[in-house]
């Protein structure tokens, strides 16, 4: 594993403890889930989500196969919120963090697939 790797895994890692804490109490986040149409209990299961997809990428720093699961949990969920933004029919704009979200989450799947071989 490499230095760009470990500086995505802790980056992510950080924002996803963020996003994942934000989910289980933000007033805005409640506020959104309901615009977007979603019931409160999906709104808490994102956030754990989260909140698993950091800690794999963390933990991942050490273990590169829990790197690779916690990359692809990424990935798939900024697949989800990129639907979600295509659903309320939101501006590209609005589109680009889950984008770059969703290309940093398959960098790190990429550079520690090779573990999920072993």
């Amino acid at each position: 594993m490499g230095i760009l790797s470990i500086i995505l895994q802790v980056l992510l890692g950080l924002g996803f403890l963020m996003f994942g804490f934000m989910k289980l109490g933000s007033k805005q986040i409640v506020e959104g889930f309901k615009h977007y149409g979603y019931p409160g209990w999906f709104r808490i299961f994102t956030g754990i989500v989260e909140l698993i997809s950091a800690a794999l990428v963390i933990a991942g720093i050490w273990y590169e196969t829990l790197a690779a699961g916690g990359g692809l949990l990424i990935a798939a969920t900024m697949i989800g919120a990129i639907s979600t933004h295509i659903k309320i029919k939101d501006t590209f704009k609005e589109m680009m963090m889950p984008i770059i979200l969703l290309i940093l989450g398959l960098v790190i799947l990429v550079i520690n697939f090779g573990s999920l071989l072993v």
